[in-house]
């Protein structure tokens, strides 16, 4: 797959979407202020903002803490520091038959600024991931 930043007239977006299915739990106050915690899905996401699918209709500008869940594994191993809660702001609602498609654009992006300013064409990865190629890989039986 191979994912590039080259955008047309009519899009405004720095960062790619990646359609990815993500598990989330979404936590914020409905109208009456009250809180509330609902498990809904990630259905795209970029390092600006992402796309949820919730059942509950979230209000413009509403303020959200949307939180990844994790195995145990990963509170108790050595991996890399990764981002499981993320403040956001909900900036657009699309009501469906069941459901709401929520944009969130996150209070900070999730990479760093320099890392926008590729030149188009190339490909995007990862900046804390190392390379992983097949043909160096052993395959054990």
């Amino acid at each position: 797959m191979c994912l590039t930043l080259q955008r047309s007239d009519k899009e405004r977006r720095i960062w790619p979407r990646l359609p990815l299915a993500i598990p989330v739990f979404v936590r914020s106050r409905d109208e009456k202020g009250k809180d509330f915690l609902e498990f809904a899905t990630a259905l795209n996401i970029s390092a600006s903002g992402v796309l949820v699918a919730v059942r509950r209709s979230l209000p413009l500008s509403a303020r959200i803490l949307l939180e990844i869940p994790s195995a145990p594994l990963a509170a108790t191993a050595k991996l890399p520091k990764a981002s499981r809660s993320l403040r956001a702001k909900c900036v657009r609602v699309t009501h469906a038959e069941g459901y709401h498609l929520v944009g969130l654009k996150f209070s900070r992006p999730l990479l760093e600024e320099e890392a926008n300013h590729r030149p188009s064409g190339r490909k995007v990865a990862s900046v804390r991931v190392k390379k992983f190629s097949l043909a160096s890989a052993s395959l054990e039986a």
